[in-house]
């Protein structure tokens, strides 16, 4: 199946959500649905509170009542997770889920966009922008995560690493 997984919202009763990811993410390995049902999040963010003067971080949900789902839509998937205790139902017009749009996925905030850079380690490169602007030197490391790279440039003679963004470069 060359169908990508997208992003679908369900409703769930208050306070069911990490319930509702559980029960989602058990029917999934019991029926050996990994492929189709690929990911299940309880969109969260870190509070601070402040309680007799103690600082305390809180995982508050964002989107309370609510669950995200990366799936393939199908009638098994469909089912598996309309069927699942705590749900009431998926989001969107009468009984047709709409996923979220690739925007409304990056607002939300539950999947980094996968950042790809058409260098290797070994390519050399033009450094674009910053304080080593138009500096050329040899790719010696790639962080994806992070969006950074690893770049010996030629200063005063000798080699220096410095750590540069995805953006700073052109290839050569």
């Amino acid at each position: 199946m060359s169908e990508k997984p997208k992003w679908y919202v369900v409703h769930t009763y208050s306070g069911h959500e990490n319930k509702v990811k559980a029960n989602i993410e058990k029917l999934v390995e019991n029926r050996g649905m990994e492929e189709v049902i690929t990911e299940i999040v309880v969109p969260t963010e870190e509070k601070i509170e402040i309680k007799n003067g103690k600082k305390k971080a809180k995982q508050k949900k964002i989107f309370p009542g609510y669950v995200i789902v990366k799936m393939i839509m199908n009638d098994e998937s469909w089912y598996v997770v309309r069927n699942t205790r705590g749900v009431t139902g998926f989001v969107g017009p009468g009984s047709k889920p709409i996923p979220l749009s690739d925007e409304e996925v990056k607002n939300m905030g539950i999947e980094e966009p996968v950042a790809e850079i058409d260098v290797v380690v070994g390519d050399s490169v033009k450094v674009t922008s910053g304080p080593f602007e138009s500096f050329i030197g040899v790719v010696k490391g790639i962080n994806l995560e992070r969006q950074t790279l690893k770049v010996l440039i030629s200063m005063f003679g000798r080699e220096t690493p410095v750590e540069l963004d995805f953006t700073q470069i052109e290839r050569l």
